[in-house]
Parts: C-alpha cells; sequence; structure tokens
C-alpha cells in the first residue's frame, strides 16, 4: 500500500518504462488532459526535479570516459530521489495534488537491479529508507520490444544519452525486470501496450487513471 504522511491527500501517479516507450510524451498529455479538468498537477521526472538532482542526471546520463560502477549510478540516483521527495513530491501530495513523476522507484530494480545485476533485496532496503516507504499509488509500464524501442530512440532528434549505446541484452534484462515487476504488483502496476499509435495509448492511460481517480475522494477540482 501506498505509504503517506498524515497530511497526504494527493494522487501519486508514476510512468515507467525502457528506452524509447513514449512514456514522457504520455505524461506531458496526461498532465495537460489533467489540469484541463481542473486537477491541481505537477509534472517531474527522475532523476531530476529539483537543481541538485538535474545536476546527478547530467552526471549519470551525460557520455563519459570514465566507467560509472552500478553501486556509484544507484546511489547517485537515491541520493537525487531523497532531494526530490523532499523538495517538490511531498509537498504537492500534502496539498492535495496529482503528482505525475516520468521514473520512480521500480526504474531503480529494473535498471540498477535486474539490468546492472544488483542484489534487489538490498537496492528496495535502501529505496525504502530513502523514500520513507513512499509509493506510487498507480504506476503506468509502458511496454514494447527492445527493438521497437531501440529504433525509436535512435531515430528521435538530438544527442543519445549513455543508456542508449547499452548492449541489447542490457536493455532486455531491464524489460524483464519491468515485467516481473508488473506480476509481483499487479493491483499498482499497469501494463500499456506501447506499440500502439500515441493517441491509442494516451485513451489507455486516460481510461486507467480516470478509474483510479474515482477511487480517490479526496481530490477536489479547482472552482472554474
Amino acid at each position: 500500500m501506498p505509504s503517506r504522511s498524515r497530511n497526504d491527500t494527493g494522487l501519486f501517479i508514476t510512468l515507467e518504462g525502457g528506452e524509447g516507450s513514449g512514456k514522457t510524451t504520455q505524461a506531458l498529455r496526461l498532465s495537460r488532459s489533467l489540469t484541463a479538468q481542473g486537477y491541481d498537477v505537477l509534472l517531474t521526472r527522475e532523476p531530476g526535479g529539483t537543481p541538485l538532482a538535474e545536476r546527478i542526471r547530467s552526471v549519470l546520463l551525460d557520455h563519459s570516459d570514465e566507467v560509472i560502477a552500478p553501486e556509484t549510478e544507484a546511489l547517485l540516483i537515491l541520493a537525487a530521489r531523497r532531494q526530490h521527495i523532499d523538495q517538490v513530491i511531498r509537498p504537492a501530495l500534502s496539498r492535495g495534488a496529482i503528482v505525475i513523476c516520468d521514473r520512480f522507484s521500480d526504474s531503480t530494480l529494473a535498471y540498477q537491479g535486474y539490468g546492472r545485476g544488483l542484489d534487489l533485496t538490498v537496492l528496495r532496503m535502501i529505496n525504502g529508507w530513502v523514500t520513507n516507504k513512499l509509493t506510487p499509488h498507480l504506476t503506468l509500464f509502458f511496454d514494447l520490444p527492445i527493438a521497437v524501442g531501440l529504433r525509436r530512440r535512435h531515430g528521435q532528434a538530438g544527442e543519445q544519452n549513455r543508456l542508449d549505446h547499452e548492449a541489447r541484452r542490457f536493455h532486455a534484462k531491464v524489460r524483464a525486470g519491468f515485467q516481473a515487476l508488473a506480476e509481483r504488483e499487479p493491483r499498482r502496476i499497469k501494463i500499456v501496450d506501447a506499440r500502439q499509435s500515441p493517441d491509442s495509448v494516451a485513451t489507455a492511460v486516460d481510461t486507467l487513471v480516470l478509474g483510479k481517480l474515482k477511487r480517490s475522494s479526496s481530490l477536489r477540482r479547482r472552482p472554474r
């Protein structure tokens, strides 16, 4: 169950998936849709979300001649997450906002756990300490074949980040990790077929989110 502080009245939604899954585009579309419906919405991302966390993001994703150890990678992500929660996520949930976050703890388990091979039990323990066991109310996992996702990424304008150049075997492990997490927590993690057109994916996202909103009586829309 999601962990709340006494004053949390908001809804925490995370979007997860491998490279090229389209989750960032869908996060923006969802944010705009809910805002248009009158909800108080905060759109954010990980790693990032605060000035300090964004600097950590640059270190993690930029190309470098220095190899980053898997443990170092995980600890940097977790440090950014703690800052993000304290400065951005918790305050927004406390005021009753819908927080939409592009990646969160499930990415750490999928990438650093299943992908890099770090101990999942240790990752879960440290992440629980960092987040004070904050868990999303709803997680959308955008799933698609590895070849499709990488082809999309390589076809996008702009410089590719460090993860885009990982071996296909690594990305396959990450996808399998997300699938295992979804199987473990089917009530929280919902799988979205990301092979569909952006409009079809957005329709599936809206259906899942609106279903969750109907069960969240504490959320209020802004007066028009």
